[in-house]
């Protein structure tokens, strides 16, 4: 098959599942988008890459980052890049596209170049962006934002009924689908999110990252990944001035955009509190190793509409999690069921700094929540069975 996989945001674990499709023989082009504060996985081609893989970069307009909380300019670019990615498809023809994480109206252009080029679309349902925004402007404008949130209702709504398959990342997102979309159960296929296994080691704390960063020495709470509307920075925050006066404690967090500046701005002064970009994909094994306790974060209003995929990146590296996320989320319950973190309620700053005391002073606990985290990943994350669902459903 000519396949195009359009992952959006460009995240680390998508291309794996390319390469993994054009090491069976199908012709796959990789396709995300340009100029997006995210982290990113191993987005360009390498030396033992299938000759039959490529991956393709389309441009998005370099202020996105300036004007993503500007919801008409956002609206405009995010407009204009899926013209670019339907532009392409249209000039490729692929016999199925798989696109996910991509805003409602990104994504219309896309389905309809599919759609008209004889192709089967699968959408990949990451989060819903209708409802989402619907929340968000119902606050903002009571009476507007609810108009405008069911436009964007109708459009992912459009979009689902063009789909040749849906595919779920949970089964909590079936009946969404069904009772907001009225999508029929028969053509949802559920494929759990994964990490990128057999590219994240586990890895000893002191290692090249570490040591340049002045943490190989250091206890540390470590955050990756992006801080953002379903996010509380505070609690990162506190948790670094609750330790100020300790030299061997280290906050650090990796990360861009409005929740990275805002640390910035408000921790001024805080020698313990380490904020960095983004970091190459390649160094993220040494970036989660120097990391004694991984965290996470994730807004109650999110629920189960958010599944943060630094979650399972973290399990690979054999490292206790710390989540303050809401107890229906997927995440929540992976590390309850699972037995490779602790995890609070959302905005609990009391309990979020006690259990991060707890962790702290416990090696036997970390060293058991790690091994469990990593255990979990071992048994999940195998790219091969995760192909063979692709594989039918693309081909279907």
């Amino acid at each position: 098959m000519r396949i195009v996989v359009h992952d959006y945001a460009g995240h680390p674990f998508a291309p794996s599942l390319s390469r993994e499709l054009s090491r069976r023989g199908h012709e796959v082009i990789h396709t995300f988008a340009s100029s997006l504060q995210t982290p990113r996985g191993a987005l360009r081609r390498r030396s033992d890459d299938p000759a039959t893989v490529d991956f393709r970069e389309i441009p998005m307009d370099p202020d996105y980052p300036r004007y993503k909380y500007s919801f008409i300019r956002r609206r405009r670019m995010e407009v204009e890049y899926g013209k670019r990615v339907a532009a392409f498809i249209r000039e490729w023809k692929p016999e199925a596209v798989l696109s996910g994480n991509t805003p409602t109206e990104t994504q219309g252009p896309i389905v309809n170049a599919t759609v008209r080029c004889g192709g089967r679309f699968c959408y990949w349902v990451q989060d819903f962006y209708s409802l989402a925004v619907e929340r968000l402007l119902k606050k903002k404008l009571p009476v507007v934002g609810g108009l405008l949130g069911q436009f964007y209702r109708h459009l992912d709504l459009k979009q689902f009924r063009e789909s040749h398959r849906i595919v779920t990342i949970t089964e909590d997102f079936n009946s969404i689908l069904d009772r907001e979309f009225g999508v029929d159960p028969e053509r949802i296929d559920v494929v759990p999110n994964w990490a990128v296994i057999e590219e994240l080691p586990v890895t000893g704390k002191r290692n090249a990252w570490s040591e340049r960063h002045g943490l190989h020495d250091k206890f540390v709470f470590l955050y990756t990944g992006t801080i953002g509307m379903k996010h509380n920075p505070a609690m990162l925050l506190e948790l670094a001035r609750r330790h100020r006066n300790d030299p061997s404690v280290r906050v650090v967090v990796v990360s861009e955009g409005l929740g990275a500046e805002w640390l910035q701005r408000e921790g001024a002064g805080l020698e313990n509190l380490l904020i960095l970009p983004y970091q190459p994909f390649e160094d993220l094994p040494q970036v989660l190793a120097s990391g004694d306790v991984l965290m996470a974060l994730l807004e109650e209003e999110a629920g189960v509409f958010s599944v943060p995929s630094k979650i399972l990146a973290y399990h690979c590296a054999g490292r206790p999690l710390l989540m303050a996320v809401p107890a229906a989320n997927l995440a929540a319950r992976i590390t309850k069921e699972h037995g490779t973190g602790l995890t609070v309620a959302p905005g609990d700053m009391a309990s979020f700094l006690a259990t991060a005391d707890r962790l702290r002073g416990s090696q036997e606990l970390r060293e058991e929540l790690g091994k469990k985290a990593r255990d979990y990943a071992e048994a999940t994350f195998s790219i091969g069975p995760i192909t063979d669902h692709f594989e039918r459903i693309l081909a279907e």
